[in-house]
C-alpha cells in the first residue's frame, strides 16, 4: 500500500512538473514571437499558455499585457478589450499607467466613448504631464462635435481598387492614383511580412480616376455599428461605403519594377511635374538591407527621377539613419517644403510630423513642427493640400478613436487658427489616415480599416454633398437673357469660381452643403449685379434658382490676373485693392486659384491697382484717370506680377569671359533693365547675388572666382545707388551646374558658358534700411 501511495505522488509530481515544463515552453515561446515583433504567432502562443494557466501563475500578468499589446498591434480591438477586461480585473493595483492609456484607446475604438472617458482620467491620474488624458476626458463628455458635419459628405468604398489585402495611402498621379497595397503579385515565391502575417507592401497605380462612374447599390457590409455611448449619426445611409463601378474593366497595375522591392515600399509623394518622386522603403539599397543597433529594419525616404521609359536612380534622402524612420512624405504645392514623419530623438511623442526644405536641388536640416501638430502620440501621414494646408493622421488629439484625420490651416509654415479634427463621416471609430484633397475639402480619397477592422485597409473617395444651383442673367430694361456674363462666385471675400452664361443666359453648377456664398455678374456695358445665397438650411432635396437683373450702365471695368513674376502662374490668395487717390476711397477683393479680380468704380479719379499678400512685394501699378460719366463703357485691363520670398531669377546676358571676373559691357544693360529696375521700384527688397562658374579648373579656383564675380555685380548696383545693405553677394562656384558638364565631361564653349551666370533671389521683401 505505502509502494503504491508513493507512486501515486511520484507521478502526480511527474505530472506537474511536466505540465509546468509544458505551460513555461509555452510563454517563452510566445515572448520570443513577441519581441521578434510576430504578432500574429505571439497571439496564437499566449492563447494556448492561457487557456491552462492558473490564477497565481507568475507569468499571467505579463502574458496578459502583450497579448492585448499584439491583439492591438494587429488592430483586433475586440478581441484587445477581452483580454485587458481580464488583465484590469486581476492586476488593475499593479499595472503601469501606460496600460491605462492603452485600455482607452482599445474601448474608443471599439465605440465605448463613456468606459474610455474613465480609464482616460484614471491615466492622467497616474501621468499629469500628459496632455492626452485631458483632452480625451475633456472630447468624451460631449462628442457630438465630431459629427456636426456629419451630413455634408459621402463616403464611397472603391470596389474597383481594393483588394482582399491591405491597400491604402493614393497619391495624385498623373490622371490616376499610386497607393500602397499588400496584394498578391502572382509570383511563385510569397514574401511575407513576419508582424502581421500579410504580405509586403509595394506602390501599385489605378491609371484613371475619370474611370470611377457614379456610385452603385450601398453596401450594407460596411455600415459602421452605432454605439449607445455616442450620439447618433445621420441616417443617410449613403454617407457611408457606397461601391464606386468602373465603366469598363482596367487593371490595377503594378507601378514601377524600379521602386519596389522585396521589402516595404510605403506613401510616395510627387513632384507637380510628375518627373520625380519621394518614397517610403525599408532600409534597403543596391541589394542590401541594414538594420539598427537593436536589430530592425528601419524606414528610410528615397528619391527618383524618371527617365524616358522608367524610374532612375534611387538616392536615399541625407537625413535618413539607420538608427530611426523616416517616412510618409508629402511635398508642398510649390515642391519647395517636404513634410515627412520620423521618431528621430528629440521629438515630442512615437511619431512626430517635421518638415524640411528643398531648394535647389539640395535638402536642408529638418524642423518639428511643434506641440501645436505634435503630440505625446503618433502623428502620421501627412498631405499638403493646393493651398498649402496640412492635414495629418493622430492618435494624440482627441479623435473618435484609432487614428483621426486633422487639419492645419498653415500661413508661411506656421499654424493659423485652431488645429480641426475633420470628424464623421470620414473620420470613424478605427484608423483613418492618408486623405488626399483639393484646396476647399470638396473631394478626395483617404484610407480606412473600418470595413472589416484587422489589417485590412481600404481606399475611400469622400464627396461633399452639394445643392444644385441654376442661375440666370437677365437685362433689368428688357428682361431679355445675357450671354457670356461673367458670374464670379465669393465665399469670404475671396473669388472661388468663375463661370459664364450661355446663350440663353444661364449657368448651372452645384453648391457645397452648409456655406453661404455671393454671386457678381460683370458685363461691360452694365453695371455690377449681386446676390447672396446659402445652403445652410436647404434641405437636401432643394433645386434653387436665382436671377440677377443687370442695370444697363455707362460705368468702367477694371479687370487682371495676378501671376507670379517667376513662373507665370496665377497667384491665389492676393489681397487687390482698387484705390481713387481723389477721396482715398478704396475696394477690395482676394483673388481665388485663377488669380482675377474685377472692379466696377462708381467715381471719377485718378486710380491705382496693389497687389498685396505676405511674404510677397506689394505691386501697385496706375490706371490712370477714369471718368464714369462717359457715353460709352470702357474696359481697363491691368496685370500685376508679384514676387515672393526665396525666388530665383537669372538675369540673361550675364556671361563672363572663361577665367574672368569682369562683367561685360553688354552685362551692364540686361543688370539696369532687370536688377536695378526691381529694386528701385521695390525699396524695400534685399537680394543675394549669385554667381556660378563651369566645371572647369579646380574646385577652390572656380570657388574664388564665383566669389569676385558676386561681388562684382554687387559692387556695380552700389554705384548705381544701391543701398549696400539691400544687397548681399555669394560665389557658388561650379556646384550648381544648370547641365552635364561636369569634370571629364567634353561640351563646347557654349554649354560652358551656360554654367558661367549671375542670378539674384529675394531675401526679403519687407526690411528697414539705414540710409547710406
Amino acid at each position: 500500500m505505502v509502494n503504491r501511495i508513493v507512486g501515486l505522488f511520484t507521478v502526480l509530481f511527474l505530472f506537474i512538473v511536466f505540465n509546468t515544463q509544458a505551460q513555461e515552453a509555452k510563454f517563452n515561446t510566445a515572448q520570443q514571437k513577441f519581441k521578434n515583433l510576430s504578432y500574429v504567432e505571439a497571439i496564437r502562443n499566449y492563447e494556448a499558455f492561457l487557456r491552462s494557466a492558473d490564477a497565481d501563475d507568475k507569468n499571467l500578468q505579463e502574458a496578459l499585457e502583450n497579448l492585448a499589446f499584439s491583439y492591438r498591434k494587429v488592430q483586433d480591438y475586440k478581441n484587445a478589450e477581452r483580454v485587458f477586461i481580464d488583465l484590469f480585473k486581476v492586476f488593475e493595483e499593479k499595472l503601469s499607467s501606460e496600460q491605462f492609456l492603452y485600455y482607452a484607446q482599445t474601448l474608443a475604438s471599439n465605440e465605448k466613448y463613456r468606459e474610455s472617458q474613465r480609464y482616460y482620467s484614471k491615466y492622467g491620474q497616474r501621468q499629469k504631464d500628459d496632455l492626452r488624458a485631458q483632452k480625451f476626458t475633456v472630447a468624451y463628455m460631449d462628442n457630438s462635435a465630431f459629427y456636426k458635419d456629419s451630413a455634408l459628405y459621402r463616403i464611397q468604398y472603391l470596389d474597383a481598387v481594393n483588394s482582399r489585402q491591405a491597400d491604402f495611402s493614393p497619391m495624385y498621379f498623373e490622371d490616376g492614383l499610386v497607393f500602397v497595397s499588400a496584394r498578391d503579385e502572382g509570383g511563385i515565391v510569397k514574401r511575407i511580412f513576419m508582424q502581421n502575417e500579410t504580405p509586403f507592401l509595394d506602390l501599385f497605380l489605378f491609371p484613371d480616376t475619370t474611370l470611377l462612374s457614379k456610385p452603385v447599390s450601398a453596401d450594407p457590409n460596411a455600415i459602421a455599428s452605432l454605439s449607445s455611448s455616442g450620439p447618433s449619426k445621420a441616417s443617410d445611409t449613403d454617407n457611408w461605403e457606397t461601391k464606386f463601378s468602373i465603366e469598363k474593366d482596367i487593371e490595377v497595375d503594378e507601378f514601377s519594377k524600379q521602386i519596389n522591392s522585396k521589402y516595404h515600399e510605403g506613401p510616395v509623394t510627387f513632384f507637380k511635374d510628375y518627373q520625380k518622386l519621394v518614397f517610403t522603403r525599408n532600409n534597403y539599397s543596391k541589394g542590401r538591407s541594414k538594420k539598427s543597433k537593436d536589430g530592425i529594419n528601419m524606414l528610410k525616404l528615397y528619391s527618383s527621377e524618371k527617365g524616358k521609359k522608367k524610374w532612375g536612380d534611387i538616392n536615399e534622402l541625407p537625413f535618413n539613419s539607420d538608427e530611426y524612420s523616416c517616412g510618409h512624405p508629402a511635398l508642398n504645392s510649390n515642391d519647395s517644403k517636404l513634410y515627412f514623419v520620423s521618431d528621430m530623438p528629440g521629438g515630442f511623442g512615437g511619431t512626430d510630423i517635421y518638415v524640411v526644405d528643398y531648394i535647389n536641388g539640395k535638402w536642408g536640416s529638418p524642423i518639428n513642427l511643434g506641440r501645436e501638430i505634435n503630440t505625446e502620440g503618433n502623428e502620421m501621414f501627412p498631405y499638403v493640400d493646393e493651398n498649402d494646408n496640412l492635414y495629418f493622421s493622430s492618435d494624440g488629439h482627441a479623435g473618435l478613436g484609432g487614428l483621426d484625420i486633422f487639419y492645419a490651416k498653415l500661413q508661411n509654415g506656421r499654424i493659423e487658427g485652431e488645429l480641426e479634427n475633420i470628424g464623421y463621416p470620414v473620420n470613424s471609430e478605427k484608423d483613418d489616415f492618408g486623405l488626399i484633397t483639393d484646396g476647399d475639402r470638396s473631394e478626395g480619397y483617404f484610407s480606412s480599416n473600418r470595413k472589416r477592422g484587422y489589417s485590412d485597409d481600404n481606399i475611400y473617395a469622400f464627396r461633399r454633398k452639394c445643392r444644385e444651383l441654376k442661375l440666370l442673367v437677365h437685362d433689368a430694361e428688357t428682361g431679355y437673357p445675357l450671354a457670356n456674363v461673367e458670374v464670379r462666385l465669393i465665399q469670404n471675400g475671396i473669388n472661388q469660381a468663375l463661370f459664364l452664361t450661355d446663350s440663353d443666359g444661364k449657368m448651372s453648377t452645384c453648391i457645397a452643403s452648409a456655406t453661404d456664398f455671393e454671386f457678381k455678374a460683370y458685363l461691360e456695358g452694365y453695371e455690377v449685379g449681386g446676390v447672396s445665397y446659402g445652403t445652410m438650411s436647404l434641405s437636401q432635396s432643394n433645386k434653387a434658382e436665382i436671377k440677377i437683373y443687370l442695370q444697363p450702365s455707362k460705368l468702367p471695368i477694371v479687370r487682371g490676373t495676378i501671376r507670379s513674376e517667376l513662373t507665370n502662374q496665377p497667384i491665389a490668395g492676393a489681397r487687390v485693392l482698387l484705390k481713387n487717390s481723389k477721396d482715398d476711397s478704396e475696394v477690395a477683393v482676394i483673388t481665388g486659384v485663377d488669380g482675377k479680380y474685377e472692379f466696377q468704380p462708381q467715381k471719377k479719379g485718378k486710380y491705382f491697382v496693389s497687389a498685396v499678400k505676405e511674404k510677397y512685394a506689394t505691386n501697385t501699378e496706375e490706371i490712370g484717370k477714369i471718368k464714369t460719366n462717359k457715353s460709352k463703357n470702357i474696359s481697363y485691363e491691368q496685370n500685376l506680377g508679384m514676387i515672393a520670398e526665396g525666388d530665383i531669377f537669372r538675369i540673361e546676358n550675364i556671361y563672363y569671359d572663361y577665367g574672368k571676373a569682369t562683367i561685360r559691357p553688354e552685362a551692364r544693360k540686361s543688370l539696369e533693365k532687370h536688377v536695378l529696375l526691381v529694386l528701385k521700384k521695390y525699396p524695400s527688397l534685399a537680394i543675394e547675388i549669385r554667381s556660378h562658374t563651369d566645371s572647369r579648373a579646380t574646385s577652390e579656383f572656380n570657388q574664388e572666382l564665383s566669389n569676385k564675380r558676386a561681388e562684382e555685380v554687387t559692387t556695380y548696383l552700389i554705384k548705381k545707388g544701391i543701398n549696400p545693405q539691400r544687397l548681399i553677394s555669394r560665389g557658388y562656384g561650379e556646384t550648381q551646374l544648370v547641365n552635364n558638364c561636369t569634370d571629364g565631361i567634353s561640351c563646347d564653349e557654349n554649354k560652358h558658358q551656360q554654367n558661367r551666370r549671375t542670378e539674384f533671389k529675394i531675401l526679403a521683401v519687407e526690411q528697414q534700411y539705414s540710409k547710406n
